[in-house]
């Protein structure tokens, strides 16, 4: 049985130590939301799998590549020979802020379809335990969205646990059309995590976790960022203080965080706990370069519980 199955787009990810318009080195990686969700479950012993299409080129192998070494199953992902794996660029302009570039316009990534998933929820294996879903991919084009409500109906089908992160992104779609898309599905997820800012593209209402809560929601876990996260259900209201660590680099501590949420949650773990484990693995992420290269595995899961400069031996 697959513990969670995602879907979306994974680019390489090119990441400058100064502008980028002054040339230089850059070091070379991948980056995606799903995919870091993806590698974070595997790194903590969960079986995860990735939906997504990568060009038939150098950088789609290294997508592939990495994801596979890092235990990730691509059984339902796939090659189009027609178009280009997408590339994101990270420069580090300011301290430690840094500015994000997208080359994704007519990618492979963007080619993803409801036939891309379909396979996933064949009968004749058990389905997925947990589906992830977020708002990126359904931003990158009509048919991927199609893909995200395919996958969503087949899962609810299917009765696996269909988490939504909202993970809106300006530079890809306007709150409003964010809104229009996300809404719909909402009747059939189970968990939402979102931002305190992102929790308007799902609702209008003045108190939106009530109104997430009364139209069915199990849970909303909302992410106050260096002010730790709370979670919501009908159980009551739960939060925790963010992990203190030095921040390197904050990109992917919102994926790091679902990551450890949703492992804890395959564990069977009560809410205070998944979000133990979430804000754990979000400060693994920023005190660590790189969308996922420095999430943990789960012997190191203690290993923030040592003090500053400590030595494990």
């Amino acid at each position: 049985m697959t513990d969670l199955l995602t879907l979306g787009e994974t680019m390489a990810a090119f990441r400058t130590t100064g502008p980028l318009r002054l040339g230089g080195t850059a070091g070379i990686s991948v980056a995606g939301s799903e995919s870091t969700v993806a590698i974070g479950l595997a790194r903590l012993g969960h079986r995860a799998a990735w939906v997504g299409v990568t060009g038939a080129d150098e950088p789609g192998e290294l997508v592939r590549r990495t994801l596979r070494a890092e235990g990730v199953d691509l059984t339902w992902s796939r090659v189009d020979p027609t178009a280009p794996t997408g590339l994101i660029l990270f420069e580090s302009r300011v301290a430690d802020i840094n500015r994000v570039t997208y080359h994704r316009t007519g990618s492979a990534g963007s080619r993803l379809r409801s036939a891309d998933v379909t396979p996933a929820f064949d009968p004749s294996r058990p389905p997925p335990r947990l589906l992830h879903i977020t708002g990126i991919t359904c931003a990158l084009g009509a048919e991927p969205y199609q893909a995200v409500v395919a996958a969503v109906r087949l899962a609810r089908t299917a009765g696996s646990t269909v988490c939504l992160d909202v993970n809106h992104r300006h530079r890809l779609w306007s709150v409003a059309e964010a809104g229009a898309a996300l809404r719909p599905l909402l009747p059939s997820v189970d968990l939402v995590v979102a931002s305190d800012d992102e929790l308007a593209v799902l609702t209008d209402a003045a108190d939106p976790v009530a109104d997430l809560l009364a139209a069915g929601v199990t849970e909303v876990v909302v992410k106050h960022g260096a002010d730790g996260a709370t979670s919501h259900s009908a159980d009551g209201t739960v939060h925790r203080p963010a992990r203190t660590v030095p921040v390197v680099d904050t990109v992917g501590a919102g994926d790091a965080f679902v990551a450890g949420l949703l492992s804890a949650w395959l564990d069977g773990a009560d809410a205070p706990a998944r979000l133990d484990r979430a804000v754990t693995t979000g400060a693994f992420a920023v005190a660590t370069r790189g969308d996922w290269e420095g999430l943990p595995d789960r012997a190191e899961l203690t290993l923030l519980d040592h003090g500053p400069g400590g030595t494990v031996r």
